[in-house]
């Protein structure tokens, strides 16, 4: 029991991945969501880490991967021990939204991201013609999709840090609530 309280004294840490294709925003969203901040992001090639304290003793590490084709075969190498998924979307990129959908549909069938909570951030809402939300929902088959899971689809803007507040509420909600049931699944095998 004594180990159990030290290590629930420390704080509660939780990973998400950041996932979407290149040019989505990621590593802007990050850098907003950080150091509430908008910085010149460059493509991302590899990957990128931070840490965001969500809630007082409540840590999300973010890992931001490129959404490069080449790096996109990579991605199912992120998957182990996530309690989130974070998938950014370009809603004014039109002529890219079925090759996002694709891999979109793809990673969510992978099965290290079985039951995973998802949000989906519909970003760039901010530019003429970006599809909102309830669009992203019906293009993605949210409904059909994520029905074994919590999930969520957030409009916002990383330029500007709009809807990206809510999108980290919505996200810590879901990987805490999700980290508890894993727990209690593991507390169950164990006895």
């Amino acid at each position: 029991m004594g180990l159990q309280n030290a290590k629930a004294s420390r704080g509660k840490r939780t990973n998400i991945v950041l996932l979407g294709l290149d040019s989505a925003g990621k590593s802007t969203l990050l850098c907003r969501l950080r150091y509430k901040d908008d910085f010149l992001t460059l493509p991302t090639i590899g990957f990128n880490v931070d840490m965001i304290e969500a809630e007082k003793d409540f840590t999300l590490t973010f890992w931001d991967v490129g959404g490069q084709k080449k790096m996109r075969e990579l991605w199912s190498n992120f998957l182990e021990d996530i309690d989130g998924l974070l998938y950014v979307v370009d809603s004014s990129a039109k002529h890219r939204l079925e090759e996002s959908r694709r891999e979109f549909e793809l990673i969510l069938k992978n099965e290290s991201l079985k039951n995973v909570p998802v949000v989906v951030l519909a970003n760039k809402q901010d530019l003429p013609g970006a599809l909102n939300a309830e669009e992203i929902t019906r293009r993605f088959k949210m409904k059909k999709y994520c029905s074994d899971r919590n999930w969520y689809v957030q409009p916002c803007c990383a330029t500007t840090g709009q809807g990206l507040a809510e999108a980290l509420q919505r996200v810590a909600t879901f990987a805490r609530q999700y980290s508890k049931s894993k727990e209690t699944f593991t507390t169950l095998k164990e006895l």
